[in-house]
């Protein structure tokens, strides 16, 4: 169990737990006034969970393809105080953009798996959440663009050496960088990350950094800062 300040997280059942880059994900994405919100590949639902507490007028859609992590998903949804408003769909988002073809957001989110062209993990769940190919992003991209409201923005969170495919293959769908931002996880380190968001207008990205820690196993003022809504320790 992990206890945020206004509601707790379930993580039996999860192949891939609570970590840095989804909260990161969670407290960074944004959109002015979201109505409508999509977490894919929602996991234990942390960042759906987060994103229904900053937008207390969305309503959020989130879809997990695992059936165990779908269902402790849902638990955690409905122990929450925004039960009302959080949906969970046990599905891969190509079935579920399948049959919802209406259904447009202004914010869609995802930390997807990531691990392209790489050995699978050991064992069954955590290969399913984290390897992946270049047709995995293919098809994500390919339903993120036809999903988005005309105002909308997707945020991923993604390894560096993937960002220059992701912006390729969204540009084929006519959706562009719109912000990047740079994860260093020390002052002086290489970034390991990079958060990116797209939407349909082409415009110069924005493009700037965070940094997670400011010495070992110290938080960075920007990172507290960011997660001080949502963690109990800051």
């Amino acid at each position: 169990m992990f206890r945020f300040k206004q509601f707790i997280v379930d993580q039996s059942g999860c192949a891939m737990k609570i970590n840095t880059d989804g909260v990161l994900l969670g407290a960074i994405a944004e959109a002015d006034s979201p109505g409508s919100i999509l977490d894919i590949g929602t996991g234990t639902g942390v960042i759906a969970l987060m994103l229904a507490q900053r937008y207390n007028g969305s309503k959020v859609d989130a879809v997990e393809i695992d059936i165990e992590a779908a269902k402790t998903a849902e638990r955690n949804f409905k122990g929450s105080p925004f039960a009302d408003r959080l949906t969970l769909y046990a599905s891969g988002f190509e079935r579920f953009f399948a049959q919802y073809p209406e259904k447009k957001y202004d914010l869609i989110v995802s930390n997807p798996p990531f691990y392209v062209d790489s050995l699978k993990s050991p064992g069954a769940k955590k290969a399913l959440a984290k390897h992946t190919d270049v047709d995995f992003f293919e098809k994500l991209i390919k339903g993120v663009s036809g999903h988005l409201s005309p105002n909308g923005c997707c945020w991923l969170i993604l390894p560096v050496t993937l960002m220059d495919m992701i912006i390729a293959l969204a540009e084929n769908r006519n959706i562009y960088p719109q912000r990047i931002i740079n994860v260093h996880s020390y002052p002086h380190s290489e970034a390991h990350r990079v958060i990116l968001c797209l939407g349909f207008d082409k415009v110069s990205a924005q493009i700037s950094n965070l940094t997670i820690y400011k010495a070992i196993s110290v938080y960075s003022d920007e990172y507290k800062k960011l997660l001080q809504p949502y963690f109990l320790a800051f």
